[in-house]
Formats: C-alpha cells, structure tokens, sequence
C-alpha cells in the first residue's frame, strides 16, 4: 500500500476515534479535541490526492476508497453535530442520502468494470463540508469550553453576526451536496446497463 493509500486509511481510523471524543463530553476540551482530530483526518484527505498525482500513484484502490473515507468522516460529522442540537436532521437527511445514493451508483458502475472518478463539484462539496463541519466545532467549542467563555460573551454581545457564520456554511453546504449529486448522476448515469 502507497503512502496516498495509507493516508486515505488514516482518515478512516480516525472517524471512530473522532465519533468517541464527540460521544464523551467528561473528556477534559473534549470538543477541542473532537476539532483537531476532524482537522487532522481533513488535511489527509488532501495529502493523499497531492501526493498521488505527484508521484503518478493513482489506484482503483484510491479511487475508491478516498471518497469513502471522505463520506465517512462527513456524515459522523454531521451525525453528531446533530445529536449536540448545532444542525437541523434535515441537513443531515439530504447530505447522507447523497453521499448513499452516489455511492450506489459508483458500486454498480465497479460492478460493470467502470470506475466514475470524483467530480469537480464533487471535490467543491467535500470543501465546503468540511470547512462547515470545522466552523461548527469551533463554535461547539466556544459554547462549551470555559477556556473560551469570553469569546462567547464577546460573539453573543458584540459580534453576533459571526454567530450566524456557522449556519450559512452548513446550509451552503447542504446545497452544493445536493447540486453536485444532481451532477454526478446526470455525468455517471452513462456508465450505468439498465438492462442488467
């Protein structure tokens, strides 16, 4: 396995511990954390892109495997950041039944000898997830950490139009999940035998 690969598998690993830290809040900083460990399995996700293309290391393996791990991570993501009461179910219902849905597609395509490489827009969406997921840690954290009590006062008080930042993302990104979905089938329903 190349080190791309292995950095995919990391971000991997990384989600269960993740989904443990989120689940413990005794754990002193645990959302603080929940944030580097997200952090950390996001900047694999563009290690191991940059460092396969840079070393002509692209496999079907990869190919595979590095949306899913994506995926994962997002969805615990939000899965969890659901169960704290910071995004409504609905954007968590369209983000999952997205990412379900297209890899059904790219599971029948494999199944077909076809491989459907992410889109662009897909990569866009990924992005913008986490990015979202990263603000709402950070705001998960100033709302339960008391080493950041005064940020809270000070965003609650005087800067209340950044406590709206963490939604706008969230939202935006629940629509670039829906928009790039809407692609990639319209793209990947070619590589589809809907005779077998």
């Amino acid at each position: 396995m190349n080190l791309a690969n292995k950095l995919t598998m990391l971000r991997v690993i990384l989600v269960p511990v993740f989904i443990v830290v989120m689940s413990i809040e005794s754990i002193p900083h645990w959302a603080l954390w929940a944030l580097l460990i997200f952090a950390v399995a996001s900047i694999t996700d563009t290690l191991d892109g940059q460092y396969a293309r840079k070393h002509n290391l692209i496999t079907n393996f990869g190919i595979f495997m590095d949306p899913f791990a994506d995926k994962l991570l997002v969805v615990s993501a939000i899965i969890m950041l659901v169960a704290h009461g910071l995004i409504p179910a609905w954007v968590s219902i369209i983000i999952i039944a997205r990412e379900f849905a297209v890899s059904g597609l790219r599971t029948v395509a494999a199944n077909e000898g076809n491989v459907i490489p992410a889109s662009n827009l897909g990569k866009i969406k990924t992005i913008l997830q986490m990015t979202a997921v990263i603000v709402m840690l950070i705001k998960l954290i100033i709302m339960t950490d008391i080493w950041f009590a005064s940020v809270k006062t000070w965003i609650t008080t005087e800067a209340q139009f950044i406590g709206y930042l963490p939604d706008v993302l969230i939202y935006a990104a629940a629509f670039m999940t829906l928009y790039s979905g809407i692609d990639y089938f319209k793209n990947g329903w070619k590589f589809i035998d809907p005779t077998k």
